[in-house]
């Protein structure tokens, strides 16, 4: 027999949900619900579980909000363990503020300056503002991914905090060194535009917020010099900040490559691979804060003698002892290169180290600053010519065949198309960007960091460095079809720009010349995700010239919303170091994009007169795993699929595209059967106003034919994109993602 009070207890839980969810027929899962309560008798943890996975089992295409229902009876169990782990009450849901945070200072969990910032009162006082109502709106995958990754647990890995709690101590946290009398209404507003899934702020900062430990950016990229100090220095750098959860990216095209001289002894130098080894064992050994191992990209441009080896280096046959699996590559383009390919012409590789030596200048520090002249060219040919450089010839399509092979197997190298990126580059005046980071979407000024002086003083070493820009993704994400459809961009993107910028002030990178590249540019990566997701609720076909012409105005309001609120935020609070001499305080930036219209010209005037608070402001990242807790869709990409599965350890969990109903399911197309050259076009509008770049795939099938691939890569060069992330091949194995950018 049921016990009465479970009985009485399951029936009021099935009322609740049907009140809730008046729309869904509930006869089948109640049936089923009751029929397992007669077979045994079962425990809470069990009668939960049932209920949860009963639910599950109904989630399709057909009936997709029945993960609404499993995610009530989640979210009930979490309130449950909370409550036992908190010793409150389960039926209130949330219990006491202060004595969450003040438990969790106590153990070492939190931060303690948490209480040093916030008095009793207005702790009290942000207490009221969580808004409990807001859990409904995660869906089971959303709010399985939010508990199992993000919320904060004991020492024994007892839940604690619940989804609100960890919204607001963001928001504390990235708002605590506000003005005191406008603190508490700064985070009520992010504190909205976190519980309504108006947007996402990245990974780390959604975990390691108001922690004690683990550090608030997303991703980092160094600039290696070609000296053996700044290699090994390079890989301790990249180990701390492995270890603290950051992604990495490491420009490689300054070191020498196999077979050229080392102190005079000719022939001696083994090149990049040993390097690349190396920072693979330390991807592998190094893992990110015990989670999942390190996440290495390393980027090589085109002209360097090593690109065919490094092509190869993920590639699943040949000589294992050049092979790096476990890092990702990027190779770096020049327009000339794509030139050639195009033509059909030869290629010329060369050993940077040597031409520092017989040239006098370093091939890699130029770029072609207007489209079809410029420097980089000019001094390519300049190597090509002189008689005293040793190199390669090579027909350049042979190249590009590697690059397509190695990517059809493996999905990458990514591509950086770096005079692209250098002339719409808002910093040039202070530097150039080398190559991009782990997922393509930051274009941030770059350079070494090389040891001056180390001497012993006192009976102390004291070691004296010149810091180079070691670039910090600063990262968050608007959730289009949510903030589009309730008309709240402007008012989203105000709070959201503030938030990013105090990442810079409160974040402790381990790294210190990352630190003052932080502070010297203040780059912050505004992105977006569910772009499917808005395109399904407004009933526009992603193959169409209505989502390019809307993805061109969409992302054009969005950039005018952002450097508005930074330059509003310079105002307040002062612009950027970098700022006297950059393209925003000449105008270039604007005039460079053709904004014309009335408004921009205002606001044009407005920053070259008052300044702006970041030198970078937008970037596109990839957000897959923050995408799925808000709801949506990942990026800029569309869907693989309209229903898939999730695999658990013992179950699998239906996920279908968001707000999926009879009128959206007609533009919820696979990314498999879409033209990829409808998407370029896409990307290409968004691009103009993105002044980063943006994590962007292409989805190819395994049969594509070299021809149908390369013409894809010509397009999307020609259409001034700036990077290319993975192509994504039906027949690849599953891609691993550097889930720091998942903002």
């Amino acid at each position: 027999m049921i016990a009465t009070m479970k009985k009485e207890n399951t029936i009021h839980l099935i009322r609740e949900v049907v009140r809730i969810h008046p729309d869904l027929d509930f006869t089948e899962f109640i049936v089923k619900v009751l029929k397992n309560l007669e077979v045994k008798d079962m425990s809470q943890d069990q009668l939960e579980n049932m209920f949860i996975l009963t639910a599950i089992e109904r989630i399709s295409s057909h009936e997709p909000d029945w993960t609404y229902v499993a995610a009530h009876f989640y979210l009930k169990r979490l309130y449950r363990l909370s409550a036992e782990t908190r010793k409150t009450s389960e039926n209130r849901g949330y219990g006491s503020f202060y004595g969450l945070i003040n438990t969790l200072v106590e153990v070492g969990i939190y931060d303690r300056q948490l209480l040093k910032s916030y008095s009793r009162d207005e702790i009290d006082c942000l207490e009221k503002i969580i808004n409990p109502e807001k859990d409904r709106l995660f869906t089971y995958i959303g709010l399985l991914t939010m508990a199992e990754r993000y919320l904060a647990r004991s020492h024994k890995g007892e839940f604690l905090e619940l989804p609100q709690e960890r919204f607001m101590i963001i928001a504390m946290t990235l708002l605590a060194n506000e003005q005191k009398e406008k603190r508490i209404e700064l985070i009520e507003e992010a504190y909205w535009a976190l519980s309504n899934l108006y947007m996402t702020v990245a990974t780390p900062t959604l975990s390691n917020a108001g922690k004690s430990y683990g550090q608030l950016s997303s991703c980092f990229i160094d600039t290696v010099e070609d000296d053996l100090r700044s290699i090994y220095d390079s890989n301790t750098d990249v180990s701390t900040l492995s270890k603290n959860g950051g992604g990495i990216g490491i420009y490689l095209g300054k070191i020498r490559s196999r077979g050229s001289d080392i102190k005079g002894f000719k022939g001696i130098s083994s090149g990049v691979i040993p390097w690349m080894k190396q920072l693979n064992n330390t991807a592998v050994s190094v893992d990110q804060l015990g989670q999942r191992q390190g996440a290495i990209a390393v980027y090589l441009d085109v002209w360097h003698k090593d690109i065919f080896p490094f092509l190869d280096a993920k590639l699943n046959n040949g000589d294992e002892r050049q092979r790096t699996h476990d890092l990702f590559t990027g190779v770096c383009i020049p327009d000339l290169f794509m030139e050639q390919v195009e033509k059909r012409g030869d290629w010329y590789l060369f050993d940077p180290h040597e031409v520092r030596r017989v040239m006098g200048y370093s091939l890699e520090d130029y770029y072609d600053e207007e489209k079809g002249e410029g420097s980089f060219r000019e001094k390519y040919w300049e190597c090509v010519y002189q008689q005293e450089l040793s190199r390669e010839v090579v027909p350049a399509i042979e190249i590009f065949k590697s690059i397509m092979v190695s990517q059809l197997e493996t999905g990458t190298p990514y591509m950086f198309y770096r005079d692209t990126v250098n002339r719409l580059n808002a910093n040039q005046h202070k530097g150039m960007v080398y190559c991009s980071n782990l997922c393509t979407e930051i274009a941030q000024n770059m350079s070494p960091t090389v040891l001056e002086e180390e001497k012993v003083k006192d009976g102390k070493i004291i070691i004296y460095k010149k810091p180079g820009d070691f670039v910090v993704c600063n990262l968050s994400s608007i959730s289009l079809a949510k903030s589009v459809m309730d008309d709240v961009l402007e008012r989203l993107v105000k709070i959201q720009v503030r938030m990013l910028d105090n990442v810079i002030e409160i974040n402790e990178i381990p790294v210190l010349q990352a630190q003052v590249t932080n502070k010297n540019y203040r780059g912050i990566g505004l992105g977006t995700f569910g772009w499917h997701h808005l395109l399904a609720l407004k009933g526009i076909k992603w193959e169409s010239e209505e989502a390019v012409s809307y993805c061109n105005s969409l992302y054009e309001e969005i950039a005018y919303f952002t450097i508005k609120a930074s330059h509003e935020l310079a105002r307040e609070k002062g612009s950027y170091p970098y700022f006297e001499g950059s393209d925003w305080c000449t105008g270039r930036y604007f005039e460079k994009r053709d904004y014309s219209s009335e408004n921009w010209r205002e606001l044009m005037s407005e920053v070259k007169k008052d300044g702006i608070r970041n030198g970078y402001l937008m970037a596109v990242a990839p957000n897959s795993s923050t995408s799925i807790l808000a709801g949506s869709t990942a990026s800029i990409d569309p869907v693989f699929r309209i229903e898939y599965s999730e695999e658990k350890k013992d179950y699998k969990i239906p996920v279908t595209a968001p707000d999926l109903s009879p009128r959206t399911t007609w533009f919820y197309k696979s990314a498999y059967n879409i033209d990829q050259h409808w998407s370029i076009r896409q990307n290409a509008k968004r691009q103009r106003h993105i002044d980063q770049s943006i994590s962007f795939n292409l989805y190819v099938r395994n049969d594509i034919k070299a021809k149908a691939l390369l013409d894809l890569h010509m397009d999307a060069w020609k259409s001034g994109l700036k990077t290319i992330y993975y192509i994504r091949s039906t027949s690849g194995n599953e891609i691993d993602e550097c889930e720091s950018c998942h903002s």
